[in-house]
C-alpha cells in the first residue's frame, strides 16, 4: 500500500457496490481516508468517486474467502504502522435454495469462509491495535435474517446469526477499552445480493427493497454514536420486534413464505 493518508483511516470490505460502497461514501464524506476492498476489479472503479469527497483511497482487490489472502490483507494494513480508526466488515454473500436438494456445498462453504471466517480473521488482526490505543470503531454488517431461522437461505441466515452473536459478545468484552462494536441489521436491500444468491424468483427477491444509501447512512450514524446495533427501515424494525416475541416455528414459516424458490412468480 502506497497511498498517503493524513486523516483518520477507515477500512471497508465488500466496498465495490451496494451497502459497502455506500458505507465507504459515508466515511469519505465525513472526513476519513479509506482502505476499500472487494474481490472484483470494480473496486478500482469506485476510487475516483470516493476521492471526489477529498479522501485518500487505497483500493485492494482481495478474495476474503481465502485465508492466505485475508492474512496478507491484514498484514499489509498493519505494516502501514498507522492507526485504524474504523473497521467496517461488510463483505458477504448469500446462497438461496433448498439445502438438502438444490444448493451447492462448495458455495455454502465459501459463504462461511467469507461471512464468518474472514470477519473473525480481520477483527482478530486489527482490533489489537485499536485496544492498545484505547480507541476505535467496528461495524459488522449483520442482517435482519440473524433474528430468526431462514428456510431456503439456511446457511446465510446462520452465518448472520453468528455475526450478531459475535458482535454482541465482543462489544461486552471491549466495553472498557474505548473500542465500540456496532452491528448493522438491514432487511431486503436493493443490491446484487438476490441475483448472486439465485433468489430473483422469490417473493423477497421480487418485492420492495431499501435503498443501500439509506441503510449505510443509518449504519454510519449508529457507528459514530457507538450504538450496539441498528435495524434499518421502519418495516424491518417491526419485523425485528416480532422475531423477539413470536415462536421460532412461526418466524421460520414467515421467512419461508418470502424465500421459498418460485414464491415470487
Amino acid at each position: 500500500m502506497r497511498t498517503h493518508f493524513d486523516k483518520p483511516i477507515a477500512v471497508v470490505t465488500g466496498a465495490s457496490s451496494g451497502i459497502g460502497y455506500e458505507l465507504a461514501k459515508q466515511f469519505a464524506m465525513h472526513g476519513f481516508d479509506l482502505i476499500v476492498a472487494a474481490e472484483d476489479r470494480a473496486i478500482e472503479d469506485i476510487r475516483p468517486a470516493l476521492e471526489a469527497f477529498g479522501a485518500n483511497v487505497e483500493a485492494v482487490q482481495v478474495d476474503l474467502s481465502s485465508y492466505i489472502e485475508t492474512e496478507g490483507f491484514a498484514a499489509d494494513i498493519n505494516a502501514l504502522g498507522l492507526p485504524i480508526s474504523a473497521l467496517a466488515l461488510n463483505a458477504g454473500v448469500g446462497v438461496g435454495g433448498e439445502f438438502a436438494r438444490t444448493t451447492d456445498l462448495d458455495a455454502e462453504l465459501a459463504l462461511i469462509r467469507l461471512n464468518v471466517q474472514s470477519l473473525v480473521h480481520l477483527t482478530k488482526r486489527l482490533v489489537t491495535g485499536m485496544v492498545a490505543r484505547g480507541e476505535g470503531r467496528i461495524l459488522f454488517t449483520s442482517s435482519l435474517a440473524a433474528t430468526s431461522p431462514g428456510p431456503y437461505l439456511a446457511v446465510y441466515a446462520a452465518s448472520k446469526a453468528f455475526v450478531q452473536s459475535f458482535a454482541e459478545a465482543l462489544r461486552f468484552e471491549l466495553k472498557d477499552t474505548g473500542v465500540t462494536v456496532t452491528s448493522l441489521m438491514p432487511g431486503a436491500t436493493d443490491t446484487k445480493f438476490f441475483q448472486r444468491a439465485n433468489m430473483e424468483n422469490t417473493k423477497v427477491g421480487q418485492g420492495p427493497k431499501d435503498d443501500p444509501a439509506d441503510v449505510a447512512e443509518e449504519g454510519f450514524a449508529a457507528l459514530i454514536a457507538g450504538k450496539d446495533h441498528v435495524v434499518t427501515g421502519l418495516k424491518n424494525k417491526v419485523q425485528g420486534t416480532l422475531s423477539k416475541v413470536l415462536p421460532e416455528t412461526v418466524t421460520a414459516s414467515m421467512q419461508a413464505a418470502q424465500t421459498r424458490p418460485g414464491s415470487g412468480l
